[in-house]
This record gives C-alpha cells, structure tokens and sequence, in this order.
C-alpha cells in the first residue's frame, strides 16, 4: 500500500504544529500542520497518541506507514528529514517526546 492510501485511514489532528522534545525536554524539532508537511504531522501526532511517544515501536510503525518514502529517505538522506528521524529513533532506542500545540 502507498503511502498516500495509508494516510487516508490515519484519524485527522487538530493543531499548528507538532513539538518533538528529546529526554532532557529540549525542543529538537517541530513539524508544522501545513502543506507539505500535513502528512507527516498526522503520521506523527497519530504515533504519539497510540504510543505516548516516538520511542522505537512507534518509529518502526511510522517508517511502514510512510511506505515507498522510508526506502527513498534510506536511499537519499537528509531527503525526508521527518523519516531520517525516525530512522534515527529506531537505531538508537533514544525517544521523543511528541505534544500538539
């Protein structure tokens, strides 16, 4: 399944952004609820709320989830900054706090 359908059975978020925090609570990252990067703030707001945050399970879903872009991130890094960190959670165990705001 692509990416595109798999977005579609994801539940919708309401929010401007998604906050990423690492252990020691500094802010690392932020995805914006906009174009070009609403997909992957309903992949992640969706990870957050079924796991409580980007931990290595989550990142593991999140990388099926963005399906045919996991395998282009791999290929090409720093071309999906979004899919490069949960690649990087899911080597290091290290997770992420994730809140709406």
């Amino acid at each position: 399944m692509k990416f595109a359908d798999i977005l579609k059975t994801l539940p919708e978020f309401a929010g401007d952004r998604l906050v990423l925090s690492d252990a020691d609570g500094t802010e690392v990252a932020a995805i914006a609820n906009a174009p070009g990067t609403a997909g992957s703030f309903r992949v992640y707001a969706h990870l957050a709320q079924r796991y409580g945050a980007i931990n290595a399970e989550a990142a593991a879903e999140g990388l099926a989830i963005f399906a045919e872009h996991t395998e282009d991130a791999s290929a090409h890094p720093g071309k999906h900054p979004n899919i490069d960190r949960l690649i990087a959670v899911l080597a290091t165990g290290s997770p992420l706090d994730a809140r709406i705001v």
